[in-house]
């Protein structure tokens, strides 16, 4: 893949991540090329590579979609990353020294403060980030990708839902899987890994979008200017900023008003 295919690719990815390109969206090539400056082939590419990391579908005679993932798959997301931290788990209980077992507990003493501040949306994020920490800590670069790309998934998951977690119960299983691992008691250790996961699946409602929808020339408009090492033009960029500042207007006043 070129340099350019992977600046679009990574930019369609966080434009998602943020929810701005929602499950369902439609990736035209035309559109995008025009958008990012770039021929279809380019664009091509980094749909494809979006489809290899399960954020895109691409289907016959009608183009490329924000993948739209449904319950089934989120069961099979999820138990995939159960799978993966159960792996990394049997790892840490043999690896890990004190000055992991330090940062873990350091992660979760910021996500208890979040929670006891009522900053759900911080809590949410720095939930999802002990899972990350955790399986860094393996220091296994295979498993790291496998599990970051899992993660990607999920953010599709989050664009479907209304959400409804019990983060204080979230961040005591966190705590526990630590108190856990690191008294040996790796058959709890897996059972906790698995039950935590199963629990956020739980947590989601998917017959329901949540987020508001844009046109790609609106959801991309931020991320342009001065980020695709010259992929997009700066006139181009900074008339898609100033339509998606537009755009994101609108939807803050659509949504006061319901």
């Amino acid at each position: 893949m070129s340099s350019r295919s992977q600046a679009i690719a990574d930019t369609l990815t966080r434009a998602i991540i943020d929810h701005r390109l929602v499950p369902g969206c439609k990736l035209g090539e035309r559109e995008l090329a025009e958008i990012f400056n770039v021929s279809r082939i380019v664009v091509r590419q980094a749909l494809i590579r979006l489809a290899d990391d399960g954020l895109a579908q691409i289907e016959r005679n009608r183009g490329a979609f924000v993948a739209k993932p449904g319950m089934q798959e989120a069961i099979e997301i999820y138990d995939a990353l159960t799978l993966v931290e159960q792996g990394v788990a049997a790892q840490l209980s043999d690896r890990l020294g004190p000055v992991g077992w330090a940062e873990l507990r350091q992660h979760v003493e910021r996500q208890r403060q979040a929670v006891a501040n009522g900053n759900d949306a911080l809590a949410d994020v720095l939930g999802q980030e002990y899972h990350t920490v955790f399986v860094r800590l393996s220091r296994n670069k295979v498993m790291q990708d496998i599990h970051a790309q899992l993660l990607r998934r999920t953010t599709l998951l989050r664009s479907l839902i209304t959400a409804d977690f019990d983060y204080c119960n979230l961040l005591d299983d966190h705590a526990r899987l630590i108190d856990l691992l690191e008294k040996g008691r790796l058959k709890q250790a897996m059972e906790l890994i698995d039950t935590h996961h199963r629990a956020v699946v739980r947590g989601y409602i998917m017959d329901r979008q949540v987020f508001p929808e844009m046109t790609p020339r609106e959801a991309l408009a931020p991320y342009l200017e001065g980020s695709l090492n010259g992929v997009a033009k700066p006139a181009v960029a900074k008339k898609m900023e100033e339509e998606g500042a537009k755009a994101t207007h609108r939807h803050v006043h659509a949504s006061k008003q319901t």
